[in-house]
């Protein structure tokens, strides 16, 4: 036999080779705690113990149906607390005995019964009406009682006499009062009327010198018109001026572009003395913020065109417009800064104007009215103001105007032809700066555009065009719109760290 073989017969129990495996050696083992079952109380077990004969949980339905019924004994304490009497005997809706034997009786226990659910056992489940008081009739309202007289009053003894003499002491003080008051009233007037008194002389009119504020208003605040739109039941208010005598009116393109874009829009213009009178729009451009409209107003004020050229920052300007909707309003300011590149976004405006800051005064309302110098000519169109924490709000002295002689060009060529024609780079440019410069480079370059055909590329940045530096996407923007279509013009570049400078011929947008 193989040792396989003589192995596995050692492990074979049913083989006479196999040896038993002693315990192995430790310490004893504790044996299980006995249970400690305490009596069950006869009631108890009557109630809820496993009926005689039955073993398991359940039983048979033969050993049901032979088991018989096993009396249930309360225990004492429900007994006593709920039992009938040992003398009592029937049924509990029955009267006790002795009485009548049943419903139909003569007893005053059954008589009715059949109309009585409390009483009858066998009436079905209701609701009955509310157990509430029976109404009671409201008390009648006092009326008005008895007024005593003045003879009631004083001799009638229905007054308090402590009352009494707590009215006469009022009215004494009162009456001393007037007195007074009548006294020293006489005597300032006696003082206007005697014939020593010196009374100084009116001036007959405030000397308003040319050039100050209110002359400016004056002559200015008449060709300046309040411009209201309705689209449906929604409205808006702004403000343009009159540059022309056959009725010609310069406002933003914001200010009426929903009425362009909406059939059934109407625009609105109510003059400084209150003339009331529809306007048509002439022409748009939404590239400048700039809108012509025409009014049908015989012989209006024509505002004073300026020049903004002429400007330097630090120079007394005025802001006339409605700002929220007030007519006529002037606010006065100076000139913080020129040739400032702004973008305006909001609503239906995406435009970059090179705008003139002021400090005047300018809110919502105002837009599309004139910024005027000390002379009262038109120096620029009032378009936008910069607010905390964006949204619109109110004035915080970062107001933003179209400078005229940019506007000015718009104007005519909307006049003439209703739409504009504008400079064109052909590119797409975002701002960059470094430690020591700054400038817009180029994201990509239109295909057949002006700049793929002066041979800039994509990631050039854009330092100068013309004599003009650039120092974001925005300016360069406002410096290309400074020149006609077809201009050359040179700009400088930084390609891979070196400059570069190209002709650009501009295109036409």
């Amino acid at each position: 036999m193989s040792d396989r073989a003589t192995r596995d017969a050692d492990r074979d129990p049913g083989s006479s080779a196999a040896v038993p495996e002693e315990e192995p050696a430790g310490p004893p083992r504790l044996a299980p705690r006995p249970l400690d079952r305490p009596a069950v109380d006869e009631a108890a077990a009557s109630v809820f113990g496993r009926p005689a004969g039955l073993d398991g949980g359940f039983a048979t339905p033969a050993t049901r149906a032979a088991a018989p019924p096993v009396p249930t004994i309360a225990p004492p304490a429900l007994a006593a607390a709920f039992g009938r009497p040992a003398s009592a005997a029937g049924s509990l809706q029955r009267p006790p005995a002795g009485g009548p034997a049943g419903p139909g009786a003569d007893d005053p226990f059954w008589s009715g019964a059949e109309d009585d659910p409390w009483r009858d056992p066998d009436s079905g489940v209701a609701l009955g009406p509310p157990a509430v008081d029976d109404e009671r009739p409201a008390p009648a309202p006092a009326g008005e009682g008895a007024r005593l007289s003045l003879r009631e009053v004083l001799f009638g003894r229905r007054v308090h006499p402590r009352a009494l003499a707590l009215l006469a002491v009022l009215a004494l003080a009162v009456g001393a009062v007037g007195g007074l008051v009548g006294r020293f009233t006489a005597d300032g007037a006696g003082a206007l009327t005697e014939p020593d008194a010196t009374i100084a002389s009116a001036v007959a009119a405030k000397e308003r010198p040319p050039g100050s504020v209110a002359d400016i208003a004056q002559r200015v605040v008449p060709a300046v018109v309040s411009i209201e739109v309705r689209v449906g039941e929604e409205g808006g208010t702004g403000s343009g001026v009159v540059i022309d005598g056959s009725g010609f009116v310069l406002t933003n393109n914001h200010v009426v572009a929903p009425a362009a874009e909406v059939p059934g829009a109407t625009i609105e213009t109510v003059f400084s003395d209150g003339t009331r009178t529809q306007a048509a729009i002439v022409g748009r451009d939404p590239k400048t913020d700039l809108a012509v409209i025409r009014v049908g107003v015989a012989n209006p004020v024509v505002a004073q065109i300026g020049s903004s050229a002429s400007l330097a920052v630090g120079d007394a300007v005025i802001a006339v417009g409605s700002p929220l909707g007030l007519a006529g309003t002037v606010t006065e300011g100076i000139v913080s800064a020129l040739d400032r590149p702004v973008r305006l976004e909001g609503g239906n405006v995406n435009a970059v104007i090179d705008a003139i800051q002021t400090d005047a005064a300018i809110n919502p309302g105002n837009s599309g009215g004139p910024l005027v110098d000390t002379t009262g000519a038109v120096v620029g169109i009032n378009t936008a103001i910069s607010s905390i924490g964006g949204g619109e709000g109110g004035s915080i002295g970062l107001g933003f105007a179209i400078p005229i002689d940019d506007a000015r060009v718009i104007a005519e060529e909307l006049i003439r032809t209703g739409v504009v024609k504008h400079a064109d780079l052909g590119v797409n440019a975002r701002s960059v700066e470094d430690d020591t410069s700054a400038g817009a480079q180029v994201q990509n370059v239109q295909q057949g555009g002006a700049a793929a055909a002066a041979g800039i590329l994509e990631g050039d940045v854009i330092v100068t065009l013309g004599e003009r530096s650039i120092a974001g996407a925005d300016e360069l923007e406002v410096a290309v719109r400074e020149f006609e279509p077809g201009a050359t013009v040179p700009v400088q570049l930084i390609r891979e760290g070196r400059p570069l400078t190209v002709s650009v011929v501009l295109a036409s947008d």
